[in-house]
């Protein structure tokens, strides 16, 4: 039986093999990964159609292959059964001898027979006496990218530079920045928010929203809502431009940036505006692990309206988010500091966060890209607005 590379998005023709889960000689059950492919966006497990050996690898580790092309045969005749051994048939006792004076045995010997088995010593025994086991796929994290690598040094040993290729995901994602750099023309305005309000409301009632949903309440389903909040105000910024034509979307897929095994990807929340806290939580919560996993589907990454990125988890204070194309803008959030701030003429410390707001000049103006943040801010620092006004 031919294993073929699926049909796994419209707009894709190849892929390159990561891994192979198995090798050659193994047997593998039914619907098991056999190998790791990548997509330029996702990385997949390719499942074993039945059980079987795999007797040949055609495709190795970095190298691409078409959609529909041959990567591998399997035997799928039958999984193969252990083999055994033949028990050495008893020869017949010779007849009786007169006795004779036991020869001495080697101090090797000797010392074997009288230690007790320990589970040091057992261990190759009961290896023996077991029947080879189905060989198991190896889900271990790599901490380098299964690919080609190419090391030089210096004469004195230092100074090395190591040489890995680029994964095609990374490719896919160096691509599209660059794209929307030059196609599209960015501009990136700021604001900072006061967090009380959010971490109030996540104080008062998160232990009872986790005890029901089994997920916690966190902040980004807050974003969310407040980003469609403002999409409803500001079209414009969920909008594309298409050709000569401005197509305005009137549904609000939001996509969110999240960091992956193989690096960033960007799943889709589809019809956001029809969603509870609990289920957008729940949704990034899955999107999440799944990321880490390499198991997101590549349909789950196309489309998108708009797109939201916490660099705040990983520390950042300030940054200029690059839009995903062909949306008009994208929303930067960053960490949470106390800060210094004036409030009915006092200074009072609030935990604050400054949120950047990236959008495409040709479809967006500066008024619309102003007014769009500062609905966000509005709703963050009065959340019961968004709930009212819903």
């Amino acid at each position: 039986m031919d294993i073929k590379v699926p049909q796994i998005g419209e707009s894709i023709t190849e892929v390159t093999i990561d891994k192979w889960l198995f090798k050659e000689g193994d047997v593998v059950e039914r619907d098991r990964p056999i190998a790791v492919i990548e997509s330029d966006k996702a990385t997949l497990e390719l499942p074993a159609e039945s059980s079987g050996t795999l007797t040949k690898i055609l495709k190795k580790s970095g190298e691409t292959a078409q959609v529909g092309e041959t990567i591998a045969v399997m035997d799928a005749t039958g999984s193969p059964k252990p083999t055994v051994k033949p028990e050495a048939k008893a020869e017949p006792k010779p007849a009786a001898q007169p006795k004779a004076k036991a020869p001495e045995q080697a101090p090797s010997e000797t010392i074997e027979r009288r230690l007790e088995p320990t589970p040091a010593t057992r261990a190759p025994a009961i290896e023996r006496e077991q029947p080879k086991k189905v060989a198991e796929p190896n889900f271990e994290p790599e901490l380098k990218p299964a690919t080609p690598t190419t090391v030089s040094a210096s004469a004195d040993g230092g100074r090395e530079e190591e040489v890995v290729r680029m994964t095609r995901l990374r490719k896919t994602v160096a691509r599209r920045l660059v794209e929307a750099q030059k196609n599209a023309a960015l501009l990136t305005t700021f604001n900072e928010i006061d967090m009380s309000a959010v971490m109030e409301l996540r104080k008062q009632f998160g232990e009872a929203f986790q005890q029901k949903y089994q997920i916690k309440l966190g902040f980004m389903s807050f974003f969310v809502k407040a980003v469609i909040d403002a999409l409803k105000l500001v079209p414009q910024v969920n909008a594309e431009v298409r050709g000569d034509d401005i197509v305005f979307k009137n549904y609000y897929d939001i996509a969110v940036a999240i960091g992956g095994g193989k690096g960033l990807v960007v799943p889709v929340i589809r019809n956001a505006e029809r969603l509870s806290f609990a289920e957008v939580e729940l949704a990034i919560a899955d999107f999440s692990k799944r990321a880490k996993e390499n198991t997101l589907k590549p349909e789950e990454l196309e489309g998108g309206t708009f797109t939201i990125s916490n660099g705040g988890i990983y520390g950042s204070l300030l940054s200029t988010p690059i839009i995903n194309p062909p949306q008009s803008g994208i929303l930067g959030m960053h960490s949470i500091q106390e800060r210094p701030v004036a409030r009915e003429s006092q200074v009072v410390i609030r935990p604050m966060m400054y949120v950047a707001l990236t959008y495409d000049h040709r479809i967006v103006d500066g008024r619309e890209a102003v007014t769009f943040l500062k609905r966000i801010k509005e709703g963050i620092e009065a959340p019961a607005r968004m709930l009212i006004e819903a």
